[in-house]
């Protein structure tokens, strides 16, 4: 394996195992007896589906800005892909990163929404690990 392989690995592994960290968490809240953070699991839930486009554009050497919106990141990717098509249902995720979580834009979020969002982050993941593991990733579920 070459270095520079071995070096993109290295960093696309990195955004997966952050991306699934935000995912673990925003499962996890939801086993809390009480005062369950549905806002919470939201933005975590976004910042996985975040996270998951950023190693995929990593492992195509494409540089991404500093951005929240899955969207955005999205359109980075080769149009060979289709992304844009096969995550569109997963863009509302976005207003999870910033709007929600601060007083002004704020809106109740309950539990069909938060276990939506994780269904959402969730489905990025596989579509994800799916092209990843097509380039020879070694991913484990």
């Amino acid at each position: 394996m070459s270095n520079d392989r071995k070096e993109l690995e290295e960093q696309v592994y990195k955004w997966i195992e952050i991306a699934e960290e935000d995912l673990l968490l925003a499962k996890h809240a939801f086993t809390l007896q009480s005062n369950i953070p549905y806002r919470l699991i939201c933005y975590h839930a976004q910042q996985c589906a975040e996270k998951y486009m950023k190693a995929f554009l990593v492992s195509k050497f494409i540089d991404f800005p500093y951005t929240h919106s899955i969207d955005a990141l999205t359109k980075l990717a080769p149009e060979e892909f289709k992304l844009m098509t096969k995550l569109e249902s997963t863009f509302k995720l976005t207003n999870y990163a910033v709007a929600r979580r601060y007083p002004g834009e704020y809106q109740k979020i309950d539990k069909d929404d938060a276990q939506n969002a994780v269904k959402l982050a969730e489905f990025v993941k596989e579509i994800i690990y799916e092209l990843l593991e097509k380039d020879n990733f070694k991913l484990s579920n």
